[in-house]
C-alpha cells in the first residue's frame, strides 16, 4: 500500500489509524506489516465496507469525506475496504543501511546475493547498473530512471526494493539514493567487478 508524507507522519503521530481501499480482493491481511519511512506499519483490521463517514475520514487523513472519496473515485472501481493500521516498530532497514562498515566476508557476501538477482532476471544482469544510476541521479522520479536505461516503471521500482532490502538504498520524497552501506558495496563493486561482466540491464 502507498501512503502519502502527511499519513505516514499521522500514523506515527497516532492521529492516522485509517486507510481505504477499492480493491478487487484483499491486498492486506489482519495482522500484516509494511515497512514504511516512519517504521512497520500492521494492519489490524481489514473490512469490506459500504461507506465511510466523516469521522472515518479524517481518520484516514483527509480534511473530509468529499476529499477521500475523490481520491477514492480515481483509484478504481474495485470494492471498498477500511484498513485499520498503526506502527509498531522500527524499520529494521534503517539500521542495515548504516551499517557501512562491512568486513571483506559481508562485503563478499552481498556480491553473491546481487549476482543471484542476476541470475534470476529474465532481463539479464541490473544491480551494478541500477546503483550506479542512483549514485549518479539521485533525488530522480523512478520513471525517468527507468527510461534512461530501457526499463518499464514498474519493474524497475520491484528491483529497486530488492535492493532496499538489502539496505543499499533509501527512498525519498522524489526517488532514491544510496544509503552508506550502499556506497561501501557499490565501491567495493567498482574494485572487484571486471569490465567485460558490466552489462546493461
Amino acid at each position: 500500500m502507498l501512503f502519502r508524507q502527511h499519513q505516514l507522519q499521522g500514523i506515527a503521530k497516532g492521529t492516522v489509524t485509517l486507510a481505504f481501499r477499492r480493491w478487487d480482493a484483499p491486498r492486506a491481511k489482519v495482522g500484516g506489516t509494511q515497512k514504511t519511512r516512519i517504521g512497520v506499519v500492521t494492519f489490524t483490521s481489514v473490512t469490506p465496507v459500504s461507506s465511510i463517514t466523516a469521522a472515518e475520514a479524517r481518520k484516514a487523513g483527509f480534511p473530509d469525506r468529499a476529499t477521500l472519496l475523490a481520491e477514492l473515485d480515481g483509484r478504481g472501481t474495485g470494492r471498498l475496504y477500511r484498513i485499520g493500521l498503526k506502527r509498531t516498530g522500527d524499520d529494521p532497514r534503517i539500521s542495515l543501511r548504516k551499517a557501512s562498515k562491512l568486513s571483506a566476508d559481508e562485503l563478499a557476501d552481498i556480491a553473491k546475493r546481487l549476482a543471484r538477482l542476476d541470475r534470476a532476471s529474465p532481463a539479464g544482469p541490473w544491480p551494478l547498473t541500477a546503483l550506479r544510476l542512483i549514485r549518479k541521479r539521485p533525488a530522480t522520479r523512478a520513471v525517468l530512471l527507468a527510461r534512461s536505461i530501457g526499463w518499464e516503471r514498474a519493474p524497475f521500482k520491484l528491483n529497486i526494493r530488492k535492493l532496499k532490502a538489502l539496505g543499499l538504498t533509501e527512498s525519498l520524497e522524489i526517488g532514491y539514493r544510496l544509503s552508506p552501506r550502499g556506497r561501501a558495496v557499490l565501491k567495493y563493486l567498482d574494485r572487484t567487478t571486471a569490465p567485460s561482466s558490466r552489462r546493461r540491464p
